[in-house]
């Protein structure tokens, strides 16, 4: 998959900001995707792209999310 037609592709997105917390990382940045399915207005989590990520979409435009540092 190239980066053109990845779904999923950080370098499009606004400036990310990474907290790290021991083992965890934190990388929190505006929502840039289209979702073709009902957002909950207020809080929506699903799993992430790569094993062990967790997407958390906060009030529809803040995306963090949360994984192990590398």
């Amino acid at each position: 998959m190239t980066t053109l037609n990845s779904s999923f592709g950080l370098e499009y997105a606004p400036v990310p900001f990474m907290v790290r917390l021991g083992r965890r990382e934190i990388l929190i940045t505006r929502d840039f995707r289209k979702r073709f399915y009902a957002v909950n207005p207020i809080i929506e989590c699903d799993t992430g792209v790569e094993p062990g990520h967790v997407e958390i979409l906060l009030l529809r435009r803040w995306l963090l999310i949360l994984s192990k540092a590398h």
